[in-house]
């Protein structure tokens, strides 16, 4: 409540003031300047063929698995020193190198440029040897959107789908209903955040219809994901289309876990500095991937178990075919 409270008081009288993207996005890494990576997580910088990326590396992880982050903002906010601080805290809760990329956002490249970038980066990590059953791909917001259209992308052209996918308060229906307007339009803050992500998706979506399934996830069909994670706040814009989401998915067959918190404006998890509530979505988020894993390494031994029980067989197959 406090939380909500400060950012109302904040936020609210730019936002009234309907500053320009580039104001948003200059005020977004003014910011961002007293993000810092937890203690004993290391970054480095390089260029993907071409985009801006970081690998984030907490001490003692695992380097055979990895977390792809795409970061939020609307398709039109947010960067890779935003989300910095968020992205060293989740790699590090679960022991994973995290790769986080700079994709292409609206109004200057519409949709689908940051489809592009995600299928580029995840390309990639497959070509640097990384199996699809131990990548992991993740995001917040539009991020979180984007991940789970990059699942869709990759099952509709046959390519192999990573383990699982994480959204954090991820946007899936940028058509936000008129519905959504109406029910926040007595919170200040919430209304003036659905009036401007509304005019982001239009910019984001280009000359594509808001409707289209790789813009809005949720009018896609959604047979034949991996396992899924979504996080989402009461108090926000996108909760009802989160669940409306998770619904969907479990319809058509999808494992999803659907975690759900009260009172959190958008963006919570990047205050988990200060708010208990992120710290322990973020626990839950490695609860889930080490699930995952867990998962994963159970179903070897099964076919272990099943292949050294064949080749005992085997020879008493023989000595009945000479008898």
């Amino acid at each position: 409540m406090l939380l909500k409270q400060f950012l109302t008081a904040v936020t609210a009288p730019l936002a009234r003031r309907q500053p320009g993207i580039s104001t948003m996005r200059l005020s977004l890494e003014i910011s961002s300047l007293g993000q810092f990576l937890p203690w004993g997580v290391h970054l480095d910088s390089f260029q993907l063929e071409g985009m801006a990326a970081e690998w984030i590396k907490p001490d003692k992880a695992d380097p055979s698995r990895v977390l792809l982050y795409l970061h939020g903002g609307g398709y039109v906010l947010g960067s890779l020193n935003t989300h910095r601080s968020l992205v060293g805290a989740l790699a590090q809760r679960c022991g994973l190198h995290a790769l986080a990329i700079d994709y292409r956002k609206a109004p200057e490249y519409p949709f689908p440029a940051a489809l592009e970038d995600a299928l580029l980066a995840y390309r990639w990590l497959l070509r640097q040897g990384y199996r699809p059953h131990d990548i992991i791909v993740a995001g917040d917001s539009a991020g979180g959107g984007l991940a789970l259209a990059l699942l869709l992308a990759l099952r509709d052209g046959q390519e192999p789908l990573p383990a699982a996918a994480i959204g954090l308060s991820p946007w899936t229906d940028l058509v936000l209903p008129t519905a959504t307007i109406r029910k926040v339009a007595h919170e200040e803050l919430q209304f003036l955040e659905a009036l401007a992500i509304r005019g982001w998706g239009g910019q984001y979506a280009g000359t594509a219809p808001l409707t289209e399934p790789l813009v809005s996830p949720v009018r896609a069909s959604l047979h034949e994901l991996p396992p899924l994670l979504l996080q989402t706040s009461d108090a926000e814009v996108l909760y009802d289309d989160v669940l409306t989401f998770a619904a969907k998915a479990r319809i058509a067959g999808v494992p999803v876990t659907l975690q759900t918190f009260a009172g959190l404006v958008h963006w919570w998890h990047l205050f988990w500095r200060v708010l208990p509530e992120a710290r322990t979505a973020l626990d839950q988020v490695a609860s889930f991937t080490n699930g995952i894993w867990a998962a994963q390494e159970a179903a070897a031994q099964v076919v272990l178990a099943a292949r050294t029980s064949a080749k005992r067989i085997k020879p008493d197959v023989r000595l009945r075919a000479r008898l």
